[in-house]
C-alpha cells in the first residue's frame, strides 16, 4: 500500500474512531495495524493527533443567495424552457415580455418575485440554471449545389453587416431529408431581415423553381415592410430566371444579390436562424409525406411567426475588431424583431400601431402550447407514414 493510500485509509478510519466506544476503538486499531502495518502505539498517536489529508470544503461566506428560492426558480425555469432554452442575456430580455403571459397562464406572482425577476442579472441566471442546461451537438447536411447559369447576372454581396434599413433579407433552404437525400421531401424556406431580425418560414415540396417562387411571394406579402433586397446562396432554387424576373422586372426592382460559393459566412444571419428557428424545433427527421406541407405552412403563417418575431429577442453584432490573435465583438442589448421595427424610422407609424394592437392579444405560453400541439400532429403523421 502506498503512503498516499495509507493516509486516505487513516482519514476514513479517523471519523469512525472519533465517535466509537472503547471496545469499538480496539477493533478499529486492530484493523488499522493489520492493514497498514503500523505499530499499535504509533497508530494510537496518529489517530489522536490526526491532521486531515484532504482539505475540507470551505464554507461559503456571506448571507444566503436571495434568488435561490423556489418561488423565483419555478417561473424562471418555466419561462426559460418555453422560450426554447435561450442564453442568459437573451433570457434577461425575455422576462419582462413573458411575465404578463405567465401570470395569465400560471397565476399571479408576488411583488417580491416580480421585482426579483426584473432585476436579475445574466450571471445569476447562469448560476441558477446550470444544473438543467442542455447542450446540443448535432450537425446537419448541406443540399446546396452551386449553379453557374446566372452567376454573371447576379452580383455578389458580402457587406450585409452594415445594413440599417428594414427590407433587405437573406434566404436559405433547410432540407428535411433525414439520413438520405434521395427522392422528394419537404424543404423549409427560411428568410431573415438583416436590420430587424424579422423572420418568415414557408414549407415547399422539393426545390422546384415554381414552388419556391410561390412561397417567396407569400413571404413578401407577410413582411411588415416593403422588400428592398434579396440575398441568397448559390443554390439552383434561387439562382434561376423565375426569381430574376420576379425581382428585377417590376416598377420598383428589388436588389437581387448572392453570396460567394462555398462561403457560408456570407450568409451568417440566415445560417444562424436555420438552427434556432427550424432545426431546434423540427430536428432532422425526414418529411417525405406531402400532407405535411400544408400543415407546416399553417403553423409557419400563424403561431410560428408571432412567437419568434414578438417574443424571442436576439442580439445584433455592432462591431468586430481583430487585435493580434483575438477577435473582439461588441453586441447591442437583446431585442425582439418587433422592438427593432418600432425603433426604426423607416417603418410607417400606422404599421407600428397595428402591430402593437396585435401584440396586446398574444400570450407566448399559449402560442408555445399551440406550436407543440401542431408539431405533435406532424410527428405522428411521420411515424404513421
Amino acid at each position: 500500500m502506498s503512503p498516499r493510500s495509507k493516509r486516505e485509509y487513516v482519514e476514513a478510519v479517523y471519523l469512525r474512531y472519533k465517535e466509537a466506544s472503547r471496545g469499538e476503538r480496539t477493533i478499529i486499531l486492530n484493523e488499522l495495524c493489520a492493514t497498514c502495518g503500523y505499530n499499535r502505539k504509533y497508530a494510537i498517536r496518529l489517530l489522536r493527533g490526526y491532521k486531515r489529508f484532504t482539505k475540507p470544503k470551505p464554507r461559503k461566506r456571506g448571507k444566503p443567495s436571495f434568488y435561490r428560492k423556489e418561488e423565483i426558480l419555478i417561473p424562471l425555469r418555466q419561462i426559460w424552457l418555453d422560450a426554447n432554452l435561450p442564453c442568459s442575456k437573451r433570457l434577461q430580455a425575455i422576462l419582462p415580455l413573458w411575465m404578463p403571459g405567465y401570470k395569465q397562464s400560471f397565476g399571479e406572482l408576488s411583488d417580491e418575485v416580480s421585482h426579483a425577476l426584473l432585476k436579475i442579472s445574466p450571471a445569476t441566471i447562469d448560476r441558477l440554471l446550470a444544473p438543467i442546461r442542455i447542450q446540443y451537438h448535432k450537425r446537419g447536411r448541406s443540399t446546396t449545389k452551386p449553379g453557374t447559369l446566372l452567376r454573371n447576372q447576379i452580383p455578389i454581396q458580402t457587406n450585409q453587416w452594415n445594413e440599417s434599413r428594414p427590407g433587405f433579407i437573406e434566404a436559405d433552404t433547410v432540407a428535411h431529408c433525414g439520413e438520405s437525400l434521395s427522392g422528394m421531401f419537404i424543404y423549409t424556406i427560411d428568410t431573415v431581415d438583416i436590420a430587424t431580425g424579422w423572420t418568415e418560414q414557408r414549407a415547399v415540396w422539393g426545390k422546384g423553381e415554381t414552388g419556391v417562387l410561390e412561397q417567396l411571394k407569400d413571404i413578401e406579402k407577410a413582411l411588415p415592410f416593403p422588400l428592398l433586397g434579396f440575398d441568397s446562396d448559390n443554390g439552383s432554387e434561387f439562382l434561376n430566371y423565375h426569381l430574376l424576373r420576379h425581382f428585377t422586372q417590376r416598377k420598383q426592382p428589388v436588389q437581387f444579390t448572392r453570396s460567394r460559393a462555398y462561403h457560408k459566412d456570407d450568409n451568417a444571419h440566415i445560417e444562424q436562424k436555420n438552427w434556432t428557428h427550424v432545426r431546434q424545433w423540427i430536428g432532422y427527421r425526414r418529411l417525405d409525406n406531402r400532407l405535411i406541407e400544408p400543415m407546416l405552412n399553417d403553423l409557419y403563417r400563424r403561431e410560428w411567426r408571432t412567437f419568434h418575431n414578438f417574443f424571442c429577442p436576439s442580439a445584433k453584432l455592432l462591431d468586430k475588431k481583430r487585435i493580434g490573435s483575438k477577435t473582439i465583438k461588441q453586441h447591442d442589448s437583446p431585442k425582439t424583431p418587433y422592438q427593432r421595427i418600432t425603433e426604426s424610422p423607416h417603418v410607417p407609424q400606422n404599421t407600428k400601431n397595428q402591430m402593437a394592437k396585435y401584440l396586446e392579444k398574444q400570450n407566448p405560453f399559449l402560442l408555445r402550447k399551440a406550436i407543440e400541439v401542431k408539431l405533435k400532429k406532424i410527428f405522428a403523421l411521420i411515424t404513421s407514414g
